[in-house]
């Protein structure tokens, strides 16, 4: 596993959740690195971060983020997902719409309006290695990495996230 890249990510992680709080916004880690501030510990190696954040707070968390030396990437569109990177380290933040029934909803695209998973944003914050970061409930992740290649065809199931699922499992039953 290559912990320079890991102590970049997570320095990242904590600069991030830090900007949020100065903002007066939240972000909750999503995938692979929610998960492992689950479990506490590091599972393996994280191609980038990805994050949850309220749409109506995007404009002002891009802002921050490209004050603090983050460059915008172009992709997915943006009224769905903001895509920046530093140091060569990429962060992703899908845009959620927050309904006042307390349903997270998608905020952009062709799916917007539709509810992600139950409980999404409702669960304890995760720790590792020192930091706590608001993250995606665990159960609402086994949720999104089990039924994402349902919802879009496109993403082939992956063996990564087969056994993040069975990770996440065994820690809800051990609980």
């Amino acid at each position: 596993m290559d912990r320079e890249r890991a102590d970049g990510q997570l320095a990242q992680i904590a600069e991030t959740v830090g900007l949020a709080r100065r903002l007066g916004t939240r972000v909750w880690l999503r995938g692979g690195w929610a998960m492992d501030f689950f479990l506490g510990t590091w599972t393996r190696d994280h191609e980038d971060i990805d994050w949850f954040a309220p749409a109506a707070d995007a404009a002002v968390l891009a802002a921050g983020l490209r004050a603090l030396g983050y460059a915008p990437l172009e992709g997915v569109p943006p009224e769905q997902q903001l895509d920046f990177v530093k140091d060569g380290l990429e962060s992703s933040f899908t845009l959620v719409d927050l309904a006042p029934d307390g349903r997270v909803l998608v905020a952009g695209g062709p799916w917007a309006g539709t509810a992600w998973p139950a409980g999404l944003l409702d669960g304890p914050p995760g720790r590792l290695d020192g930091l706590v970061c608001p993250v995606v409930a665990a159960e609402a992740q086994i949720e999104i990495k089990r039924m994402m290649p349902v919802w879009d065809p496109r993403r082939p199931r992956r063996a990564k996230d087969a056994e993040d699922i069975a990770r996440l499992r065994a820690a809800l039953t051990e609980a």
